[in-house]
């Protein structure tokens, strides 16, 4: 077929959720690389600012806004969704997570997009017992998973599975870990204690528990080999190290230059202060740090294998140090 003298514009990848840790991350990644993207937004802001990207206006409940956003596009990388919630917003977090993935494979449907690659999270699968190594699943069991959050991205997850085994949708999932790393523009869980311990240290550890942290980058990095090199119809863990609670404060402690505490607190009083805890969370409207379901994620299995991602995607998450490193220093620079 003959040209018409015009350069051929890359293939379009779209965004949901760019406003999001691991979302824009994978913006500056596909920016950086020089890719073709568009990104579905509510509303601009700075954090934009100088990255090459066309915008469209709307969200994920929204189909019509995607039906735009989807038009002409090769890749959708769907990461919208709603993590941190309280007490009463169950409803909100269906409408999102679930009936928005929903609206997302539909508009892809629609607009013929090559690959849907779809975050999920681990949150989706239920803890082993014993530490039992846990690896990728092709379906998940809804009713035995803890909170609103992990059965919304485990309904989502298995939506999206059902479309592409009917032969309706090209598409991969993706299960990142606790994300940690620069651009926490929003402030996570996480991202609450680092700020907190970068600029006062932290009095007490906690000692009991650990979880699995990766980098937002990693995930993206990810992201991007599963739309180039993954198999339509799997799944790939995208998780980092495996790391105690009391080494992650430690650790913490010492990347922001400050006294790593002496004291651990046990199981007992971090299970009795947790719900005193939310109370001061609700009334004050800060981010949610020490709750009674991050105190039962803390003790649950977090052993998840990540050598599928390895061996198909290349995948190579860094330790948790150099994690943390990178986000006390962008918080110091952005936030200071």
């Amino acid at each position: 077929m003959k040209g018409d003298g015009k350069k051929m514009s890359s293939p379009l990848c779209v965004i949901t959720g760019a406003t999001g840790h691991i979302g824009y991350a994978l913006l500056r990644k596909l920016a950086d690389n020089g890719a073709n993207v568009r990104i579905l937004i509510r509303k601009d802001t700075k954090i934009f600012d100088g990255i090459s990207c066309e915008k469209v206006y709307g969200d994920v409940t929204d189909i019509a806004s995607l039906e735009k956003a989807f038009e002409g596009a090769d890749v959708v990388y769907h990461l919208a969704g709603l993590i941190d919630i309280n007490v009463g917003q169950d409803d909100m977090v269906w409408k999102v997570n679930f009936e928005g993935t929903k609206n997302v494979v539909e508009a892809c449907k629609k607009c013929g997009v090559r690959r849907l690659v779809y975050a999920s999270s681990v949150d989706a699968y239920y803890p082993l017992p014993d530490n039992q190594l846990m690896v990728e699943k092709e379906h998940f069991d809804v009713d035995e998973l803890d909170g609103t959050y992990a059965k919304t991205k485990a309904s989502a997850t298995n939506y999206v599975f059902e479309n592409q085994r009917k032969g309706l949708i090209d598409a991969v999932v993706v299960y990142p870990g606790a994300c940690i790393g620069p651009y926490d523009f929003k402030v996570s869980n996480v991202g609450e204690m680092v700020r907190t311990v970068a600029k006062n240290g932290y009095p007490v550890s906690i000692g009991f528990g650990a979880y699995n942290f990766v980098d937002i980058r990693d995930v993206a990095d990810g992201m991007i080999a599963a739309a180039e090199k993954g198999r339509s119809g799997e799944g790939y863990i995208l998780c980092g190290e495996q790391i105690s609670v009391n080494d992650f404060i430690c650790t913490l402690c010492r990347v922001s230059g400050k006294k790593v505490p002496k004291l651990q607190l046990g199981y007992g009083i971090v299970k009795f202060a947790a719900p005193i805890m939310e109370v001061y969370y609700k009334a004050t409207k800060t981010t949610p740090l020490l709750t009674r379901y991050s105190v039962r994620k803390l003790i649950s299995n977090c052993n998840f294998s990540i050598e599928k991602a390895k061996n198909e995607l290349g995948y190579k998450p860094m330790s948790v140090e150099q994690s943390l490193k990178d986000m006390v220093k962008w918080i110091r620079e952005n936030e200071n």
